[in-house]
């Protein structure tokens, strides 16, 4: 359709085509029309005025000279024709407050034939749902006719407002034209007589049957003079008729009725409905209309205010700076611009009805709070990650600073608890009541998680500390009372044990006073640390247990192998093996009794003395053909010792027996064979029988040394002769291992021996020589040299020889061991 508009920038006045000769509504034209007159703005500050009459009865100059409009007049010159075809709509210039008049099309025209009267009361109806003030133009000599054409009109009119369901008052304004010189006054009660007689003759429904006229209709009646013949007197009374539309719609004006006024914002959407519903022949129910009216155009602007919220940037900024961190100020800014975008609802929407307004600002307010409640959330999390950290710090800090460990837990949860409800506070929505004890309790169960990891941390962290003390103060003592197993052995390892752990535990509860645990879990946690205690020990026990055959090989070793002032021993054939054996195998068995049983406890046990009866006396009192059955080894647990305190059985104590007598037999029988070796080498002096034989026989040639003294020096040179060589070659050492071998070796040695004498005695002589120069001459140096150094090496032979020869027992004594 096309859309007709006209513009008058003189007086800023403008018109459109309503509704066309057709019927069809400008929808596109009104919305058009309405930014124009900006209607939207004035609320419900507006009036609509519309007018009726016959054909060619001069609506359009009336309107055009009392609201200054510029509809399309009739042209006289060219007949009396159809000028105004359906309905126009024009903005009155100057007349506040804002006022739209409708110019419809007239009436008994010849144009449209038989469909004027059902577009006639189309018409009427429409100008009667939409207009506060409907203007019915009449000649005046028309009036007290009963065949007039204004009868139809009025017909007309009543009929359908009987369609109005709950209609509001309308100003029903008789303007008379062409008024002649009967008086007003007459003329008025005549035309109001007319009209209740339409009135009543019109059927009513029954509610309305006796509803008196003036519950519908304000009736005014004004009279003009013609605007042909008297167009001065016309013009005035047109200007005075036009004040009475300034503040129509106060209280007492023309349209003061304001019962279901629709809000200009709607006025386009109202007025196309109305005239779609008149169109398809129903009966107009203007409250349940109005109600609808309300609905759509408060969903309208809901769902703009809604669109302008999201594109609001001051939002789209919050919005996208909070997924990623806090907003200072987050409830306050938020709330704000909801505040705003509710606001300028409230501000378009405050004319529709109530309820409707009402129910969708409601639902304008749960779709932006269902929109910013991500955001929110997002908020909430920052505060609720931020919070938990600042505690993980100020809790760390606070232990760190010695602080115990609950009274900083309960502190600090109780600040930073605090400080999560203030800052949760900042940022809450005024519009929305959120809840934000779900995030609250997520933030105490992490809180409560991390005290619990910091808690069983801190109490492993102290539970290894005093444990690897004890390790430390037990470990090392125990090992090596072990090592020197005896009597006092195991009291010793309990006293020890004891001082320990009660130093350990004494420490150890002090330092869980700060935790303040139930006496129930400190007890139990007491009580595991003196079970680690004594765990080190048995496992110390155990660990040497499996040691013992080594331990009592080098207890027997150390015993056999050195004296009393553990100098080695020396093999002489003085000492007592068998005793030295048998001591040596006592404190080995003392060792293996020491090692057989955990003795933590105050019972006692005879383990020592059924190994010392099994083992070492029983092998020389018991008879060979010993049964099996008495031996108090055969057994694989002690009496009144509990296997759980069972380091070695009787059977592997006496197989550990077995093998350490197999291992150290060989040094035994070492000692045995270097004592038979040293006993014959320290014989080498004849038997008494042939020095008693010796002098016996030699007594003739003892009597010839007697009488020739002279024999006497050279037998002592001779004696100092072998004497030296005696020293020289070691003849003693030579021999020790046996008489073959000192032959050899001093053969090998006697003739280097005579030469380094003899060279020692040309060495005396020559020095001799010396002191007289006049008789001696000297030896030649590389000769002397060469003396000494053969003298040198046969000494350091005899020497090497003589190491050898001492330490071949020596090395084979260390073997055994």
């Amino acid at each position: 359709m096309k859309l007709l508009l006209f513009s008058d920038k003189s007086n800023d006045c403008c018109a459109t085509h309503l509704i066309d000769g057709d019927g069809a509504f400008n929808a596109e034209g009104v919305d058009k029309f309405m930014k124009e007159v900006k209607l939207a703005e004035c609320g419900l500050s507006y009036a609509v005025v519309a007018i009726m009459g016959p054909q060619s009865s001069g609506k359009s100059t009336l309107l055009n000279h009392l609201f200054g409009t510029n509809f399309r007049e009739m042209d006289a010159f060219k007949g009396r024709s159809q000028t105004t075809k359906g309905i126009w709509m024009a903005h009155c210039v100057g007349i506040e407050p804002c006022t739209l008049v409708m110019d419809l099309e007239g009436t008994d025209g010849r144009e449209r034939g038989e469909d004027d009267t059902a577009f006639e009361k189309q018409s009427a109806l429409f100008a009667l749902a939409v207009s506060d003030i409907v203007l019915i133009n009449m000649w005046c000599h028309d009036i007290g006719r009963e065949q007039a054409a204004n009868k139809p009109l009025l017909k007309t009119v009543f009929q359908v407002m009987m369609r109005l369901f709950s209609p509001r008052k309308t100003t029903l304004m008789f303007v008379i034209r062409d008024k002649t010189r009967t008086p007003l006054e007459n003329l008025e009660p005549v035309l109001r007589e007319d009209i209740q007689k339409i009135w009543d003759s019109v059927p009513k429904p029954e509610a309305h049957r006796e509803t008196p006229l003036s519950e519908f209709f304000n009736v005014q009646v004004v009279a003009l003079s013609s605007f042909e013949e008297k167009e001065e007197q016309f013009r005035e009374q047109v200007a005075s008729l036009r004040q009475r539309f300034f503040h129509s719609i106060a209280p007492g004006g023309l349209a003061g009725d304001r019962r279901g006024v629709v809000p200009a914002s709607g006025f386009s959407f109202s007025a196309e409905h109305i005239w779609k519903v008149i169109k398809e022949n129903k009966d107009l129910d203007l409250p349940a209309h109005k109600v609808m009216v309300a609905t759509v155009r408060c969903e309208e602007i809901a769902n703009e205010k809604f669109s302008s919220f999201i594109a609001n940037e001051e939002w789209r900024q919050l919005e996208e700076t909070v997924e990623t961190k806090p907003v200072p100020g987050f409830g306050k800014k938020l709330s704000s611009i909801l505040d705003v975008c509710l606001s300028e609802y409230d501000a378009e929407a405050t004319y529709f009805d109530e309820g409707v307004r009402s129910s969708k600002r409601k639902q304008l307010e749960e779709k932006l709070l269902q929109l910013v409640q991500p955001a929110y959330q997002f908020m909430l999390g920052h505060i609720r990650s931020g919070t938990m950290d600042k505690f993980k710090e100020a809790f760390d800090s606070a232990l760190n600073e010695g602080k115990g460990f609950a009274a900083a837990a309960r502190d600090c949860t109780e600040y930073f608890m605090s400080h999560f409800d203030e800052a949760s506070a900042g940022a809450v929505i005024e519009q929305a009541n959120w809840d934000s004890s779900k995030v609250r309790d997520k933030l105490r169960r992490d809180i409560d998680a991390h005290i619990a990891t910091v808690r069983a941390a801190k109490l492993s962290e102290l539970t290894a500390m005093y444990e690897k003390m004890l390790n430390e103060a037990l470990s090392g003592p125990v090992e090596a009372l072990f090592d020197g197993a005896g009597n006092d052995t195991w009291p010793a390892i309990k006293k020890l044990l004891r001082q320990e752990t009660e130093k350990a535990v004494t420490g150890f509860s002090s330092a869980l006073s700060g935790f303040e645990m139930d006496e129930a879990a400190k007890n139990n946690m007491l009580s595991r640390l003196e079970d680690y205690a004594r765990g080190i020990v048995v496992a110390k026990a155990k660990e040497e247990a499996g040691k013992v055959l080594m331990r009592m090989k080098d207890r027997f070793s150390t015993l056999f192998s050195h004296d009393s002032d553990s100098m080695p021993r020396v093999w002489t054939g003085k000492e007592d093996i068998r005793a030295i054996t048998k001591t040596a195998r006592s404190a080995s068995l003392k060792l293996l009794s020491v090692m057989a049983a955990i003795r933590l406890d105050d019972h006692t046990d005879n383990i020592e003395s059924t190994l010392s009866l099994a083992l070492l006396e029983s092998q020389a009192a018991a008879s060979t053909n010993r049964s099996i059955s008495a031996d108090p080894l055969a057994s694989s647990s002690w009496d009144e010792v509990p296997s759980s305190k069972t380091l070695l059985t009787p059977v592997q104590c006496k197989s550990l027996w077995r093998q350490f007598k197999i291992e150290t037999e060989y040094s035994v029988t070492q000692a045995i064979s270097a004592q038979e070796a040293s006993k014959r080498n320290n014989n080498w002096l004849p038997p008494p029988w042939a020095i008693v034989a010796l002098i016996i026989l030699g007594f003739n040639e003892f009597m010839t040394l007697l009488r020739n003294p002279l024999y006497l020096g050279f037998i002592f040179v001779g004696y100092l002769l072998v004497k030296a060589l005696w020293v020289q070659l070691d003849i003693s050492a030579e021999f020790r291992n046996g008489a073959l071998p000192g032959i050899l070796s001093i053969s090998t040695k006697f003739l280097p021996t005579i030469m380094s004498l003899l060279r020692k005695l040309a060495e005396e002589g020559q020095k001799h020589a010396n002191d007289d120069p006049q008789h001696n001459h000297p030896l030649p140096a590389r000769s002397s040299q060469s003396g000494t150094n053969d003298y040198n090496s046969s000494s350091a032979s005899s020497e090497v020889t003589s190491s050898e020869n001492g330490n071949e027992y020596s090395n084979s004594h260390y073997k055994a061991q």
